[in-house]
């Protein structure tokens, strides 16, 4: 199937509302004609002249109503010519020959006056039409390299440091007051719509006093930091000790043998249940590898009663000092816990849901691991990091008291829209988030604000001049985000049925500086080629954009609902340090207390920050400006083919249909992607069209069912270790633990069905093109 232009179908659409107004035109001159034949007696020479002028003058003016809404495309040459188009013109025009000059001679200064007016007024209604009923915009491809560039010089390094010092000064006890005054700020900066949006939520918040620690072999007793019960804690505030803490966690005291279960895997479950009963007892379990939720289902479903949670200081990087800092995890896997699955507005119905798992959970810090392990507090020995591991030896009795408040607070996300001119019905949204509650997630958030905000400054600088994009972008400022994504999903439930229709990519901030070595990007398949072209866009002579390749992995943040609900495309830019452990794909799930000037000694001139800011600002824009959408549908269908190489489970049937779905995807690729990047071949319809197809493209991947902490997005992998459909290995995986074949013949036919549906998808999609053609031809 070929692309074919259809100006000349449109035209030919619009040619019965002429066709009318000709046969009009014809049948008032036949009319007079008749009349003529009938006055021609002498003395009404004079009669015929007059009024065969008036009659016409009062003709020429019928036209003006039904020409007014005509789209330039029917009749772009204006009234005349397209009446000399008309195959009837010279038949409605002939007559007999005159009986006198003087009556001829009249006739033809008759026929000569009508056509003139009708060519003037063909004229002034063809040229008010156009401006009325403007054709479909141009493509301004050659231009939008510029505009972006104009944009994105107005970022500066030092605007983000004034921003970022400007929103340290907000105060971290309420979220509402942090909210209104981003409100403040992004209204100042021009952005004409800006809303604050409340949610009244449930929150589990730290006690009275700190959870501990108790070794009942000597009966010392610990905070999570390490430091003994007894003790002053001058090193810690004391809210940092109350913020070491699992939210949603189980609550009360457990007295029990300390079990090392290492990192909490199928293997290390195994290994352990071969040589104890694991019931009620507490694991001592490494943060890394997999996703928290999931090794915590594990452990309960083994029947521990509680969970030491900890990071083993090899899988630290190099330039962190945190072995001696507890940390915050949140247990809630999105949204309102007392309203999942709907939005928490006014009328809902509240579920009593005080903690989201029967385990007692509890982070601690290196330092306190280590004391419970007995292992020596040097544990490098000639340049190597030794892993925290328990002797096989002996046997540790611990006491764990845990206690928090679960109560329902105002959570509040910013949200500001500037409106798209073509599209505005389709949004982009950009999403960094705010000091929360009482978190414990350090000034990280600073970072994240700092940069929407700038990004929105320099963006409403063009548009006071004029430009606006054309489709809509939506900036978000989320509230919430520690405790589960919280802002984000209530807002994204409450709004889900608009969402569904309307969203085409999400652009995440969550966290941009969390080291400084390496360029970190994380996009969707369908995102990827545009996430590396911009880097090449803004990374010149910049080193450290140099070899950063684009992946697929599952991410933090607020991207969470967009992805796994919406199957909206997603991309993030970060910088962070490199890995020292293969281990540490997780550790973003401990939230550290970084102090206030951590930041900006990761980055003390702000260029990261900078270059982040652009990164994301150029994807934003392309995205929010291209005719077409810059996604890729060839590379969801590869990464699909990817993902099934060297698979254990890839099934016959798999193969043939991800085989299928690449065929499809190459025949979409190149014969409806490729020419509507053409402006000269790019007709409206069909783009919008295109767009539609290629905004829902990821939807297909969304499976019904997936593991805790594992994406329904089954086109994003755990981490970059693996190609292999996450889904699949977790399912192989619970196989060994159950010995049974139930999981993974569940999880086979999810991604069977997920790859057959977005074939299916695709099929259509080419089907639909092909019958629009067919029609118009």
């Amino acid at each position: 199937m070929a692309y074919h232009k259809v100006n000349a179908d449109q035209r030919a659409q619009g040619h019965s509302p002429y066709l009318d107004n000709d046969e009009l035109q014809a049948t008032a001159l036949e009319l007079e004609w008749d009349m003529e034949k009938e006055l021609e007696e002498p003395g009404f020479d004079h009669f015929r002249l007059g009024s065969a002028v008036q009659h016409h003058l009062g003709n020429s003016q019928s036209p003006d109503l039904d020409l007014e809404p005509i789209q330039p495309s029917s009749s772009p040459k204006g009234r005349f010519q397209r009446l000399q188009e008309d195959p009837d013109y010279i038949s409605h025009y002939t007559r007999q020959a005159p009986k006198s000059n003087r009556c001829n001679f009249f006739r033809i200064l008759k026929v000569f006056c009508t056509a003139l007016i009708l060519f003037i007024f063909g004229i002034v209604i063809g040229y008010y039409a156009r401006k009325k009923c403007p054709s479909p915009p141009t493509s301004q491809e050659p231009n939008n390299l510029h505009i972006y560039h104009e944009i994105l010089k107005e970022i500066k390094a030092e605007n983000i440091q004034r921003l970022y010092r400007d929103l340290l000064q907000f105060p971290r006890e309420d979220d509402v007051d942090v909210a209104m005054k981003l409100l403040v700020q992004w209204t100042s900066q021009g952005l004409e719509d800006v809303r604050l949006v409340n949610y009244s939520v449930l929150l589990d918040l730290p006690g009275s006093s700190s959870n501990t620690v108790t070794l009942k072999n000597s009966g010392e007793c610990f905070h999570p930091s390490g430091q003994q019960c007894s003790r002053e804690t001058k090193t810690l505030h004391s809210q940092d000790l109350l913020y070491s803490y699992a939210a949603y966690s189980a609550k009360g005291t457990l007295e029990a043998e300390l079990v090392d279960i290492q990192y909490g895997t199928v293997e290390d479950l195994i290994r352990i249940q071969a040589i104890t009963n694991v019931t009620k007892k507490i694991a001592l379990l490494k943060l890394g590898q997999l996703p928290l939720l999931y090794k915590l289902s594990l452990l309960e479903e083994a029947g521990f009663g509680g969970v030491l949670l900890y990071v083993d200081p090899c899988d630290l990087p190099k330039t962190a000092d945190l072995a001696d800092k507890a940390f915050m995890v949140s247990l809630n896997s999105g949204g309102d816990p007392s309203t999942p699955g709907y939005a928490s507005i006014d009328g809902s119905y509240r579920q009593n849901r005080l903690n989201l798992t029967t385990l007692l959970v509890q982070p601690i810090s290196a330092v306190l691991a280590k004391k419970l392990v007995s292992s020596p507090e040097d544990s490098v020995q000639k340049d190597r990091c030794i892993p925290l591991q328990m002797p096989a030896t002996g046997k540790k009795i611990i006491s764990l008291s845990i206690q928090s408040i679960t109560t329902y607070k105002t959570i509040s996300n910013v949200i500001g829209y500037l409106k798209g001119t073509v599209f505005p019905d389709r949004y982009i949204v950009i999403g960094s988030h705010h000091n929360s509650l009482n978190t414990y997630s350090g000034q990280e958030w600073a970072s994240s604000t700092a940069i929407i905000t700038a990004f929105i400054q320099a963006l409403m600088l063009k548009v006071k001049r004029g430009w606006r994009p054309d489709r809509t972008i939506v900036f978000c400022s989320w509230g919430g985000t520690s405790f589960g994504n919280i802002g984000s999903y209530e807002w994204a439930e409450d709004l889900k049925r608009v969402l569904q229709r309307n969203v085409v990519a999400y652009v995440s901030l969550h966290n941009p500086v969390r080291g400084n070595s390496t360029l970190h990007p994380v996009a969707s398949p369908s995102l990827q080629q545009l996430a590396a072209e911009s880097q090449s866009f803004n990374c010149v002579e910049k080193t450290k954009c140099l070899g950063s390749n684009v992946s697929s992995v599952q991410i933090q943040g607020d991207a969470d609902y967009f992805i796994n609900h919406l199957g909206v495309p997603a991309t993030q830019f970060s910088y962070e340090d490199i890995k020292t452990s293969e281990n540490s794909s997780f550790l973003y799930e401990a939230l550290f207390p970084v102090h206030t000037t951590n930041t900006e000694e990761l980055d003390p001139s702000f260029s990261l920050h900078e270059t982040i800011a652009k990164l994301t600002g150029q994807v934003t824009l392309q995205i929010a400006n291209e005719p077409v959408l810059p996604f890729n549908a060839l590379d969801i269908a590869l990464e699909v083919q990817n993902s099934l190489k060297g698979d254990e489970v890839a099934i016959p049937q798999l193969l043939a249909v991800a085989s299928r779905l690449r065929d499809t995807a190459e025949f979409f690729q190149s014969d409806e992607m490729r020419p509507a990047n053409d402006p000269r071949e790019r007709a409206p319809v069909r783009v919008r069209m295109l767009n539609d197809v290629l905004q829902n493209l990821e939807k297909s991947f969304l499976v019904r069912r997936a593991p805790p902490g594992f994406y329904r997005n089954i086109l994003y992998r755990l981490d970059e270790r693996t190609n292999q459909f996450s889904v699949l290995l977790e399912a192989l995986e619970h196989c060994k633990l159950h010995q049974s074949n139930e999981t993974i013949q569940a999880a086979l036919s999810e991604v069977l069905n997920s790859i057959s549906s977005a074939q299916v998808y695709f099929k259509a999609g080419l089907d639909v093109f092909e019958t629009t053609l067919a029609g118009k031809k």
